[in-house]
């Protein structure tokens, strides 16, 4: 942060994006998918023209890396069951197909790309694993014939 901008300043902003627009948006996911588009993926930084308006480029860019990072946290701290349910959330708010949706986000990994920038590696990975357990998850309740499988007990031959 330069001498020109104030931690006061941030502040400031911070609670103007989690006040006008992150109240609107319910789930950590769904944050973190949201503010990782405001940033620019070939620098890094965050852009948000009516927060740089109403602040500075510096501070908005500050204020949403630090939204950011704190929506990471939340997600990274929650359990397994409640990142299972923001991520059934999250597919059914894009209006895709869920098998669809899971075929992509299992091929793509799309998810990779929402992480804060100065994220520790291992934090990271720890998220994309839990996100792969979660999409099994979506995946074998959407199938009900894995489910079915999955419970009945394997025969050995002879039996």
């Amino acid at each position: 942060m330069s001498s020109s901008t104030t931690r006061m300043d941030v502040e400031r902003a911070v609670d103007d994006v989690r006040r006008r627009t992150l109240s609107r948006i319910p789930r950590p996911l769904d944050q973190m998918v949201y503010l990782a588009s405001m940033r620019d993926y070939n620098t890094g930084l965050y852009y948000h023209d009516g927060l740089a308006a109403t602040y500075t480029q510096e501070v908005a860019c500050e204020a949403l890396a630090e939204c950011h990072r704190e929506a990471f946290r939340r997600l990274l701290e929650g359990s397994l069951e409640q990142l299972v349910g923001q991520l059934e959330s999250y597919a059914g708010s894009t209006h895709t197909n869920p098998r669809d949706f899971i075929a992509t986000w299992k091929k793509l990994e799309p998810y990779r790309v929402t992480v804060p920038v100065e994220t520790e590696p291992l934090s990271a990975e720890l998220l994309f694993s839990n996100l792969k357990i979660a999409l099994a998850i979506l995946e074998s309740r959407s199938d009900p014939r894995q489910g079915a499988q999955a419970a009945s007990p394997r025969l050995s031959p002879g039996q």
